[in-house]
């Protein structure tokens, strides 16, 4: 089965709920206005779900989240939860290929809303084959919620980590994954790529070593995906280790890198340091497209098949 894990599509009832703000995050029509970054000239198409579902065509899933670096999720409560409930409302009716990830409120961590938001999602799909339609053992995604995504900003240290440990307690239990998702960028500074490029890839190279360091003994069993590579994190282990930190080597096989905004140089980077069973395919549609990793058909099979279903699905797609 085909996954794309991060895809961006702004319905119908996300869009008027940043129009109807006065306030940035906002939408005054199509242009989007953010603290930190230029205003934004949004192209309908990019949201248009008839297009998207024309781009989609080979897949099998491809899941949206919310877009966190417009700072929805560190609003407050009650400002955040009208447009998170929104964007579940319309990203659940979503015709198939798609699924979701689940969003929540930061300001005010609510981990029992957070579980009955997942506990609402359809059931398990137990007749999910792989990509060549010949069945691996696994039970297939879940379609609707597959996991929760958080900003990097939100766990890009120890106290941020331990402030949504409640979040991922309920993930635990629910052996759902984390994305993690860049966040806003708030300083602003340089050209218009200056976001992405910057402040996108230090959140999420955080992010990574965060986890690492001060998440992963607390949830030992938590499966998280970093998306854009985690910026390349992983390829700083020899500076790591000549500054004293442990783990040149070690592979954590339950934490995955997503593709999105690089190519095969990267990507075959990262599995020379880490190998091929933690890296999942990932588009960032509409700002991007997915990347062929160029290492052959065993390694597409792996990044787009095989890793992300593990990603979802866990222990369920080992068997």
């Amino acid at each position: 089965m085909t996954v794309d894990v991060h895809q961006h599509l702004w319905t119908p009832a996300f869009v008027e709920a940043l129009r109807r703000r006065t306030t940035a995050p906002r939408l005054d029509g199509w242009t989007l206005h953010l603290d930190g970054e230029p205003a934004y000239e949004v192209d309908p198409a990019d949201h248009d779900l008839a297009g998207r579902l024309a781009l989609n065509v080979g897949l099998d899933l491809a899941l949206v989240s919310l877009s966190s670096p417009l700072g929805i999720e560190s609003l407050p409560p009650e400002d955040a939860w009208p447009i998170i409930d929104a964007y579940h409302e319309d990203a659940l009716a979503l015709p198939a290929p798609f699924g979701a990830w689940a969003a929540t409120c930061l300001s005010e961590i609510d981990p029992a809303r957070l579980a009955r938001t997942l506990d609402a999602r359809d059931g398990v799909r137990n007749d999910v084959k792989d990509g060549d339609g010949a069945g691996d053992g696994a039970r297939g995604v879940r379609p609707g919620l597959a996991g929760l995504q958080l900003p990097a900003t939100a766990v890009r240290d120890a106290a941020g980590l331990a402030r949504v440990t409640p979040l991922l307690d309920v993930l635990t239990e629910r052996d759902l994954p984390l994305f993690v998702h860049p966040g806003p960028a708030t300083e602003p500074e340089g050209p218009g790529w200056w976001p992405a490029v910057v402040p996108y890839v230090q959140q999420m190279h955080a992010a990574w070593y965060a986890f690492a360091a001060f998440g992963r003994a607390r949830h030992p069993r938590l499966r998280v995906c970093f998306s854009l590579l985690a910026g390349l994190a992983p390829l700083h282990s020899e500076r790591l280790a000549n500054r004293g930190g442990e783990g040149r080597g070690q592979v954590d096989p339950d934490m995955f890198l997503e593709t999105s905004s690089y190519g095969p140089r990267a990507i075959d980077a990262i599995v020379r340091e880490l190998g091929v069973d933690i890296v999942v395919s990932g588009s960032d549609q509409p700002y991007a497209t997915a990347p062929d990793p160029a290492l052959g058909d065993a390694a597409w099979h792996a990044i787009a098949v095989t890793n992300p279903n593990r990603l979802l699905n866990g222990k369920e797609s080992r068997k």
